[in-house]
């Protein structure tokens, strides 16, 4: 069953973009949000994503997840779940595939050590700054900076974890400039994104913790949730290897995922009455989630995930000499800025030289920030598996 109609943002109805675009080329039949995606896909920021971490710090393996593959898996969850709802498919897949890019290198831990780092100059957010890379850093267009976004997509990057009260310096800057109401809901299409990619790394990333054997598959099992899925795999293919049943765990645990997102949504939405854009914004309160039971039970994953995976004392080690790599760059950058490439030397003062530094940083992927860190300071010594 569809959503209401009116509920779906309509390219149609675009707020426009902030810089007028004069026709000064072929540009095809694409309708605004199609542009917006597609100069996501188009961007440099995009292609770093192949080399930044999702878990594991550059990989030795290929078949572990980095941040470009989790973002493409993200828009497909997506993109499935927009067209059943009758949602704009184009807006949705265009925040999937760009919530990820203000990353730093090494993931979390990059973040953490950058955040830290630039203290003073305002701290770091990845939130705010894949706002900042889209609407200043990436420069393909000879009028203006950034990708210049529809102001839906904006707002969708921003709020797509629900309204932003307090906002770090990089969002802020960007809301003074579009007027992203911050204070309200953004669009289902925001909504569904951001559970999307909830989806995407908690089942994805129990993919990845297995193959790497860091993640217990007994602990996993003492969760209510993935032992009956382990069990209803296990009746219907007794004799299926081990990898195959991992495989099959994972896709049923998706499917679960969001069969229970849909019947929620469709929900609350009839409870809730909204038929246009603007109401769901002024809801006060997201429209689309899992039921109360799932959530309890996707809450619990994350706990065993964090404490068995993304904190595994197997993994220690390497955020640790993560954080020391991004934490010696930053330093190392902010002591003397002239170790900047020239087309980085633009800071203005002591606060801007240092967000400066931040950027440039955080465009870094894992093996070029170890690179940098070997030529500017010493070895780097991570642990070949992770």
């Amino acid at each position: 069953m569809k959503l209401p109609s009116g509920i779906a943002a309509r390219p149609s109805d675009s707020r426009g973009r902030l810089h007028a675009e004069p026709d000064d080329g072929p540009r095809g039949p694409r309708d605004a949000f199609q542009r917006d995606r597609d100069r996501i896909v188009h961007s440099i920021a995009f292609r770093r994503l192949r080399h930044k971490t999702q878990v594991f710090v550059a990989p030795d393996g290929d078949h572990y997840r980095v941040r470009l593959t989790h973002s493409l898996e993200v828009a497909q969850i997506g993109r499935t779940i927009a067209r059943a709802f009758g949602l704009n498919e184009d807006l949705t897949e265009a925040l999937c595939l760009a919530h990820d890019l203000g990353h730093p290198p090494f993931g979390h831990a990059g973040e953490d050590a950058l955040d830290e780092a630039l203290r003073a100059a305002g701290g770091f957010d990845h939130n705010g700054h894949t706002l900042r890379l889209v609407t200043a850093l990436e420069t393909p267009y000879p009028a203006f900076d950034g990708l210049n976004l529809t102001w839906e997509t904006l707002e969708g990057l921003a709020k797509h974890n629900g309204p932003v009260a307090n906002p770090q310096w990089a969002l802020a800057g960007v809301d003074a400039a579009v007027g992203l109401e911050l204070g309200s809901h953004a669009s289902l299409e925001a909504q569904v994104a951001a559970i999307a990619d909830d989806i995407a790394y908690d089942n994805h990333d129990i993919d990845d913790g297995l193959r790497a054997g860091v993640l217990p598959l007994d602990l996993l099992l003492e969760l209510p949730f993935v032992a009956r899925h382990w069990q209803a795999i296990e009746q219907r293919w007794p004799d299926l290897p081990l990898d195959r049943k991992i495989k099959a765990l994972v896709r049923d645990q998706i499917g679960t995922m969001v069969g229970d997102l849909l019947a929620e949504t469709r929900r609350r939405v009839a409870e809730s009455g909204v038929e246009t854009l603007a109401e769901v914004r002024a809801a006060g309160r997201p429209l689309a989630g899992f039921s109360a039971e799932l959530a309890a039970e996707e809450r619990a994953l994350k706990k065993c995930l964090y404490a068995n995976l993304y904190n595994a004392p197997a993994l220690q080690p390497v955020r640790i000499e993560a954080q020391r790599v991004v934490g010696n760059l930053a330093r190392a950058y902010l002591a003397d800025p002239r170790l900047l490439p020239d087309a980085w030397h633009r800071g203005e003062d002591e606060v801007a030289t240092a967000r400066n530094i931040a950027d440039y940083i955080a465009g870094m992927t894992d093996p070029f920030a170890i690179k940098r860190h070997e030529a500017l300071i010493g070895p780097v010594e991570l642990p070949e598996k992770f």
